[in-house]
């Protein structure tokens, strides 16, 4: 029994090991590791070159700091042998002036015989002075005053130098033998000494170099409390770095917060459920982001609407010559007149369902980019054969308001569909002795074609909702033969020549539709069929 408990453990252990994959890899997508992992490989990145520049610098600032005290030592020991007083620019230091400003006769104890200082003119006078300068003068931490005679080794100050600036070695030999002022530096693979700057000032007397003096300086010892320095940087960096990383991680899942509220509204969405709407906060990216996912839910759930609202009434125009045909059908007798005159019911109602789909057909086509074939067009030819089309469709006081001249682009066909549209609909709203008038102007770069008549009007109310689909006029006097796709045909070919209708109508007086078309061709990108 142990044993098989034991296997069923092991199982389980198993088991959970795949889950455990997998929600790591979950964490693993998020777009919250993904920034977190931009940001730690940016900081990174940035911490990989502003370390190694930061000690660049400071070795640079180190060095500079260094030439600069050399140059002052340098420059008192030039002025001691010119017979010159000599203190360094900096009036603001705070050492004793002593130790940096050499008087003349503060030396003359020093110089045995001698009344006054005086550049020397044999090596006996620049043996003393070199003793003089190296007493009294003494010389920064780890910087060093090198003296030779005779391209030999004399003094230095301190005595005690690092392995590099011993009496026999290369650097100190080529010094001894300096004839021309020379200022440099010098790399080591000691690891107490790396790096050495040095300037080298020969003395000559009497046209001859008698001696030479070399003030030298050992960075390593500034150079290793960089090191210390910059160490210390990186600690307290990294604290902070891991400190930051995890702040950046909380931070990202606030920002990014907005985007599951954005993924747990889209699961909440159905087809019959579409007012899920997000909250919006602040302003940014994400409010936008929020403002546009609720104004797209709006454009769906309108979209929706008006389809459900579309499929009812198309069911319900196109259940109604069916059920009418049935019922007929179903009802015919033997007698050759009754059949004759079902037939006639029968092929009127199935032309009036044709009508509806060609209809709904046009409708379809005019979300497609081809729906227009454009051409030039005389607008003055246009309205005479408009206002004689017109005249067919029954009998009114047909008149012409106004006829413009020049040239448009447009699609002949679908424009002399919609004014058609207009003026059948007119005569449906309006008896014999109305009025029915059509029109074209050209005013302000566009042009107008009109039909206005002297009929019922139409209600303020339904002045909008005439043109969408299946729509009528909820008091007219008389009942519309067609399915109420008429106007909304219209307003198709209008938009789709990036125009609009306009409607002006009051009750008992009557109404007047005008298409406005820009005199540009429209921008539409046609698809190749």
């Amino acid at each position: 029994m142990s044993n098989i408990a034991s296997h069923r453990r092991d199982r389980r252990s198993w088991l959970k090991i795949p889950k455990l994959l997998f929600a790591w890899q979950q964490v693993f997508k998020e777009a919250r590791t993904r920034i977190l992992f931009w940001y730690l490989l940016i900081l990174a990145i940035a911490f990989l070159i502003a370390i190694p520049a930061f000690r660049y610098h400071l070795y640079q600032r180190i060095d500079e700091r260094v030439r600069q005290e050399m140059l002052e030592d340098m420059a008192a020991f030039n002025a001691l042998i010119n017979g010159e007083t000599f203190a360094p620019e900096d009036a603001l230091t705070e050492d004793d002036p002593e130790d940096i400003v050499i008087e003349p006769d503060q030396l003359k104890w020093l110089l045995a015989g001698k009344k006054q200082i005086a550049p020397p003119a044999s090596k006996e006078d620049l043996i003393r002075l070199f003793r003089a300068y190296l007493l009294y003068r003494l010389p920064e931490d780890d910087s060093y005053f090198i003296t030779f005679i005779d391209g030999k080794f004399y003094k230095s100050s301190p005595r005690a130098r690092p392995k590099p600036l011993a009496k026999e070695s290369p650097l100190m030999q080529r010094w001894a033998k300096q004839t021309k002022p020379e200022q440099g530096e010098k790399e080591f693979s000691d690891p107490d000494v790396s790096k050495i700057l040095y300037m080298v000032e020969p003395i000559k007397i009497n046209g001859k170099t008698q001696g030479v003096f070399v003030v030298a300086h050992n960075t390593t010892g500034q150079r290793a409390e960089t090191l210390e320095a910059v160490s210390v940087i990186i600690e307290v960096s990294s604290l902070v770095f891991v400190v930051s990383l995890i702040l950046a991680w909380f931070a990202a899942g606030r920002v990014l917060a907005p985007l599951r509220v954005i993924t747990t509204t889209a699961h909440a969405i159905t087809e019959s459920d579409l007012t899920q709407r997000l909250p919006v906060q602040g302003k940014g990216e994400l409010a936008e982001l929020a403002t546009t996912f609720n104004e797209m839910m709006d454009r769906l759930e309108s979209a929706f609407a008006s389809q459900r609202e579309f499929v009812n009434d198309a069911g319900h125009e196109i259940r109604t010559p069916i059920t009418i045909i049935r019922g007929h059908l179903e009802l015919m007798g033997d007698d050759p007149q009754e059949q004759k005159e079902t037939l006639a019911l029968v092929m009127g109602e199935l032309d009036r369902m044709s009508r509806l789909v060609d209809d709904l057909i046009l409708l379809a086509k005019a979300e497609r980019l081809d729906f227009l074939q454009l051409a030039t067009v005389n607008v003055a030819e246009l309205t005479q054969e408009l206002f004689v089309k017109a005249q067919a469709l029954g009998e009114r006081d047909w008149q012409i308001d106004a006829v413009a001249k020049g040239q448009i682009i447009v699609d002949r066909q679908r424009i002399t569909e919609a004014v058609m549209n207009l003026a059948q609909n007119a005569t449906q709203h309006t008896i014999k002795s109305d009025t029915i008038s059509i029109g074209s102007v050209i005013a302000k770069g566009k042009v107008h074609f009109w039909v206005r008549d002297t009929g019922e009007g139409i209600p303020l109310v339904d002045q909008k909702r005439i043109f969408e689909r299946f729509a009528r006029t909820s008091k007219s006097r008389r009942r519309s033969e067609g399915a109420g796709l008429g106007l909304s045909i219209v307003r198709a070919i209008a938009e789709a020549h990036d125009g609009k209708v306009l409607l002006r109508s009051q009750l008992g007086k009557g109404s007047m539709f005008t298409i406005v078309l820009p005199l540009d061709p429209p921008k539409r990108e046609f698809q190749e069929i």
